[in-house]
């Protein structure tokens, strides 16, 4: 009789494993050469979750894919994620790129909507199909702000990715999810958005008020190869036993070798106890990337400096007149937009003044006072609260200023915290955008469309 009940309580967790599928979701939301790194940490992801036994069929890959046969890729056909590492692009299926990778697109994908899929990309697509049972992975890499993840043509706030998991919750489409997050203010996703109770779980390359690191540059490339977070859980998912190592290991070594930028983590933290292999695989890797020759860390640079670190690069690289004034050129030109942005959320700010001039008492009377200083709303890093005055900001930058292309603007998102601090000041929204747009005026170079 005790045989029985134990065959059968062995039966029962060998069936229950059996019923459960691993699904993945892996995302490079940037498009363009000087964003390399991006698609190359989704590339390398692919080959982490096949070599370790993920189904191709339950992993589902949206990149722009304009980098592996870019003109400017001296390796056509090749992309690598580490110095002197194993090409990671042959093999790789993706399902969504170009015009297909969007924050409708994802959460569409994510959520297992066929049909949105359809209406928005007018094809079919494969979409996470998981049930109860099953785990889901996310990995996300690209560009972020505060509160919001960047994507080739758009931008996903928070709200839209809480609402599609709470979704998801409510309708029972997963058992686990684990989310790895790789972009600048990525704990600013989850900080205040990821309940504790949906059994969802969120690791994010840096908090909710900093950058993250750009790694590996190439001097044959011309560009970063990695991000330093992507790296660090990817070389250890390459030679560590995820059967034996459980999530919370991955996020204690991945958090000690990203010293460049805070390692946080969110949501339903017993998770953690969970291994690794439950999310990315449970066999043992067939293929080992080769150790890095270099720690990540060694040249990595905030993700902001990228564009004008690439530059820098190449202007020490240049051999004749002609290729030293054209990269001068353009560090000119970029230092030009910087100046440009800068002058942007100056008027803003400027506006705000003009526009709300506020009483305060003073020695018994009410006076006048500007409180406003653009110095102070650019450093100020505040959590979000008022998410509302916020995101409707921001919508109004994207909207009203395309030009700038907010979403795939590295210095532009890192302004966005003056949005916020005015938004956490009390401001009203409406006053918040009317300035907003009075500012987009004052600059039609930089904002028209």
């Amino acid at each position: 009789m005790k045989i029985f009940i134990v065959s059968a309580f062995l039966a029962a967790i060998f069936l229950g494993s059996a019923d459960c599928k691993n699904w993945a979701l892996i995302v490079a939301g940037s498009s363009g050469y000087d964003n390399y790194r991006h698609q190359a940490d989704i590339c390398h992801a692919y080959h982490v979750l096949r070599s370790h036994g993920v189904a191709q069929e339950n992993i589902v890959t949206m990149m722009y894919d304009d980098i592996a046969y870019s003109e400017e890729n001296p390796y056509q056909g090749n992309i690598i994620n580490q110095p002197d590492g194993p090409n990671v692009f042959p093999g790789v299926l993706i399902d969504y790129k170009k015009q297909d990778v969007t924050p409708q697109v994802f959460l569409a994908v994510l959520s297992g909507d066929k049909e949105k899929v359809q209406e928005l990309t007018g094809h079919d697509g494969r979409v996470i199909e998981s049930g109860p049972d099953d785990h889901v992975f996310v990995n996300f890499a690209d560009h972020g702000g505060p509160g919001l993840l960047a994507f080739p043509d758009s931008i996903l706030h928070a709200k839209d990715l809480e609402k599609t998991l709470m979704t998801m919750h409510k309708k029972n489409q997963y058992k686990k999810m684990v989310l790895y997050v790789e972009a600048c203010e990525s704990g600013s996703m989850f900080a205040t958005k990821l309940p504790k109770d949906i059994n969802i779980y969120a690791a994010t390359a840096s908090s909710p008020n900093e950058s993250s690191y750009a790694c590996y540059f190439d001097e044959k490339r011309q560009t970063y190869l990695g991000d330093v977070f992507s790296v660090n859980w990817m070389q250890d998912s390459d030679k560590e036993n995820l059967e034996t190592e459980i999530l919370q290991k991955q996020y204690l070594i991945t958090k000690k070798e990203t010293n460049t930028s805070e390692v946080e983590e969110y949501g339903d933290l017993s998770i953690t106890k969970m291994t690794v292999a439950e999310f990315q695989g449970n066999q043992a890797s067939f293929v080992r990337m080769p150790p890095s020759p270099r720690h990540p860390t060694e040249d990595a640079v905030p993700a902001p400096e990228v564009p004008m670190k690439i530059l820098e690069h190449k202007l020490k690289a240049a051999t004749t007149y002609n290729e030293k004034r054209k990269v001068a050129q353009a560090i000119t030109d970029l230092m030009a937009h910087y100046t440009a942005v800068d002058g942007l959320f100056q008027s803003l700010v400027g506006w705000m003044e003009k526009n709300s001039m506020r009483w305060y008492p003073a020695g018994g009377m009410l006076t006048f006072r500007r409180e406003l200083s653009y110095k102070t709303l650019a450093k100020e890093r505040r959590p979000i609260t008022q998410w509302g005055c916020y995101e409707q900001a921001v919508d109004e930058l994207a909207n009203s200023c395309q030009n700038l292309k907010l979403h795939q603007d590295y210095y532009a998102l890192q302004q966005l915290f003056v949005l916020v601090n005015l938004c956490e000041r009390g401001y009203d929204g409406k006053d918040v955008r009317l300035a907003l747009l009075q500012a987009i005026k004052d600059h039609p170079r930089l904002c028209a469309n």
